[in-house]
């Protein structure tokens, strides 16, 4: 330290260019430096930091650290004063060393006269001092780049000027509080370089007097980052409140969970507002006694700190219970402590009563409500599984509504409807509630009855479900009858699988219907029945592509002259194994299997075959009749078929006749009455068979104009020998009713010269049948009309 007094000022003179030309003995005791080698030595030299001489000598003064006696270095304040010459150059300076502070200053006190300029550099912000008119007197080299200005382009900007527009007047109002008020302000504003680059500040400020003046000392703090993590959670917040599913934030504290958080989905879902909720614990809207299994999971998972995801019932603050597929999620501090648990809240309700409904739909019956056939397997393969554990009896049933189509046909698909929905209801008031009921397809209908103590149970338990059908259905002011045939199977004497039940039970029920309805229980011989018709079925597959069928034409002859006025296609199948076999043994069961279709369309391309045969043989005006099903000539193909035949054949309208039995035709007058018209249409002759056998229509065949009818063969086979009896009179009123209406009587199926003789004595315009001459093949019947037997050549 120097050992000069603190009031002793030291001095000594320097030239223009700061080399030391005078030295006194307190500089030598200073500095520790003789005269004779401090003359001469520039200023520079004596200093250990600080600004330099050209520095000095511009300010005037300034601090430095000077190179003191015993290589100590000390602070203090230089302060130079030009001498001028005459014409006002400085020649000289006088230089006088100060310590304002003392010599024996404490560390701190040192470090606090550090000058202001050597820190504000040293700042992580913004420094700035602005005065009363808004300038600034002194900054950082941040608020340069900040700004990106040089230090006179700063020295010449309104402090104002770096604030972005909207929020310059705030600043201003800063501004004059800290001159005006004394006040410390603070405020966050966007600062606008000079290229339009926009950087978010904290910016404070206060007053600080400073040589008799005030100043505003303040700083800026680049607050970006924060402000990009603000707009972060803002968008995280708004994502919460956007998201439709409820979100609801619990806190983790020894054991408790209170919620501290819930989005507007929660209050929607459940009907709570977040002021409800917040400090509660989640577990208060629990449906008491519901899911205790998915509850147990979620307490499991709280206390061992993981996620969890269940769907469980909660109930909604106006008490309605609702499906919540409920995701929990822990959060982790800094520290991987788990502070909080985020729960995700989906209302599934809909969904699950979809997916219930959707489940209905799949395993119900649309119309009925009862069990589909899906069901129903379900059902008995579970009922035989018991049933094989216990050792007790399953019954299947097997129920079929008889002539179901008549009531379609009859009184409409509407009352059809009826009918099946009052019949689903009927069975089950018949049966128990662990039986199961359901509609296999159409008018089926299957029981599945468990724990049957013995067939004689079975059997009161269908009987009664048999009285419970036979009642009629009321519907549009008509009663409707209703009956049904049943089929019974039990196991395990008549199947082990619900596949061989349910055979057994149609078999049955088979049996039941053709013998005119009501119950039958299945026996051994009905397999064998069964399988008969399956090797038949089985058989008849690819009958075409064998070419195992083929065509008979039976004359129909003039009651008169006894001449050939057309045939009548029948078909015939040479069975490899069964021989030669008539329509009767097996066309059911082509029409059940849908092969009368194909079938149907051979016999017609045959049947216009022959007519092109005959035509070509010279043998013109002799139709032939071909005998159609339900199945075929409903088809939408069918009418446009017969047009394309006798197109591609060249065969004039009247060529082909089409028969179809009368009862077929009442069954459906709707079908009847659009057939009729496009028959008529293509030319095509509409001949209504088995005329008389049941209840006959008179107003509705006049409806289709039909042509010409055929006696039903029970009509001509009751025609007596000796003219008595009611044969006779059937056939009579029936040959009398045909021709009121205008049309041709055919009768067919005679076999005697008696029933020869009385429908030629009746008026019957045409006979057919094995009397006058049997089925024909092709080239048997062409060789019959070219012998002249009763021939008809064209003239």
């Amino acid at each position: 330290m120097p050992t000069t007094d603190e009031s002793e000022k030291l001095s000594f003179l320097t030239d223009e260019t700061g080399r030391i030309t005078t030295w006194n003995p307190a500089c030598e005791a200073l500095f520790g430096l003789p005269t004779a080698q401090a003359v001469g030595q520039a200023l520079d030299g004596l200093l250990a930091g600080g600004p330099g001489w050209l520095e000095l000598a511009e300010a005037g003064s300034g601090l430095v650290s000077l190179h003191m006696a015993g290589m100590r270095e000390e602070e203090a304040l230089l302060t130079l004063v030009a001498q001028h010459d005459g014409d006002g150059a400085p020649r000289a300076w006088v230089v006088t060393v100060s310590f304002p502070h003392g010599l024996n200053e404490s560390e701190s006190e040192r470090v606090g006269r550090t000058p202001l300029s050597h820190v504000v550099d040293l700042l992580p912000g913004i420094f700035y001092v602005i005065n009363r008119d808004g300038r600034f007197v002194l900054w950082n080299h941040n608020l340069e780049r900040l700004s990106e200005m040089m230090p006179d382009e700063v020295a010449a900007t309104h402090a104002l000027d770096l604030f972005d527009f909207r929020d310059r007047p705030q600043a201003l109002d800063n501004i004059r509080r800290v001159f005006k008020e004394g006040a410390e302000v603070s405020m966050e504003a966007d600062y606008v370089s000079r290229s339009g680059r926009e950087t978010p500040m904290l910016l404070g400020g206060a007053p600080i007097s400073c040589n008799g003046g005030t100043y505003l000392f303040g700083m800026g703090i680049d607050i970006s980052a924060r402000r990009n993590r603000e707009r972060q959670m803002r968008l995280y917040e708004r994502a919460l409140h956007a998201a439709s599913n409820g979100i609801v934030i619990t806190g983790c504290r020894n054991g408790d969970h209170p919620i501290e958080y819930v989005n507007p989905a929660f209050e929607r879902i459940t009907g709570y507002s977040s002021e409800e909720v917040v400090g509660r614990d989640s577990r208060f809207m629990a449906a008491p006694g519901m899911d205790p299994d998915e509850r147990a999971q979620v307490r499991l998972a709280l206390r061992e700190l993981r996620p969890i995801k269940v769907v469980l019932r909660n109930q909604r603050k106006s008490g309605e219970l609702f499906w919540n597929d409920l995701s929990i999620t822990p959060v982790h501090d800094e520290h991987g402590q788990v502070t909080h648990f985020i729960g995700i809240i989906n209302d599934v309700t809909a969904v699950k009563q979809r997916t219930a409904h959707l489940e209905h739909e799949v395993n119900h019956d649309g119309l009925t409500g009862l069990a589909n056939r899906n069901l129903m397997w379900d059902r008995l393969g579970q009922a035989l599984h018991l049933a094989q554990r216990h050792q007790t009896m399953v019954a299947a049933v097997l129920v079929d509504l008889d002539n179901f189509k008549t009531i379609n046909d009859t009184f409409g698909h509407a009352a059809g409807d009826v009918v099946l929905k009052v019949v689903a209801r009927r069975l089950q008031s018949a049966v128990r509630d662990s039986d199961t009921v359901a509609r296999m397809s159409g008018d089926e209908f299957v029981l599945v009855l468990v724990d049957q103590p013995s067939l004689r149970f079975t059997l009161r338990m269908v009987e009664r479900v048999r009285r419970a059908l036979v009642m009629p259905v009321a519907f549009g002011g008509n009663e409707i009858p209703v009956g049904a045939s049943l089929g019974v199977a039990a196991f395990p004497g008549d199947g082990h699988t619900p596949a061989e039940l349910v055979r057994a039970a149609d078999m049955a029920m088979y049996r039941a219907k053709n013998n005119g309805g009501g119950v039958h229980f299945y026996s051994a011989e009905m397999r064998t029945a069964s399988q008969a018709r399956a090797a038949l079925a089985d058989s008849m597959r690819d009958v075409l592509a064998r070419d195992e069928l083929f065509l008979l034409f039976q004359p129909r002859m003039d009651a008169k002259t006894g001449k050939v006025r057309g045939f009548e296609a029948l078909l015939r199948w040479r069975h490899p194994e069964h021989g030669v076999m008539l329509p009767a043994a097996f066309l059911a069961e082509a029409e059940e299997s849908g092969r009368i279709v194909e079938i149907g369309n051979w016999v017609l391309d045959q049947a216009c075959n022959f007519l092109r045969q005959l035509r070509d043989a010279g043998y013109t005006g002799l139709p032939v009749a071909v005998n159609v099903s339900h199945r075929e000539y409903s088809r939408p193909g069918f009418i446009p078929g017969l047009a394309a035949r006798m197109e591609q054949h060249g065969l004039p309208p009247g060529s082909l006749e089409i028969e179809i039995p009368e009862a077929d035709l009442i069954r459906s007058p709707g079908i009847g009455r659009d057939l009729a018209n496009q028959l008529r249409e293509v030319g095509v002759v509409l001949s209504v068979d088995e005329f008389g056998r049941g209840i006959s229509d008179i107003s509705f065949l006049q409806q289709l104009s039909v042509r010409q009818v055929k006696l039903s063969k029970a009509a001509v086979h009751g025609i007596a020998g000796d003219g008595a009896g009611t044969g006779p009179s059937l056939a009579k009123t029936l040959i009398d009713i045909g021709h009121n209406l205008e049309m041709s009587v055919v009768g067919e199926a005679v076999e005697t010269e008696a029933q020869v003789e009385f429908l030629r004595l009746h008026g019957c315009d045409q006979l057919q049948g094995a009397w006058f001459s049997e089925p024909l093949a092709a080239d048997a019947a062409q060789r019959m009309l070219a012998q002249g037997v009763q021939e008809q050549r064209a003239q």
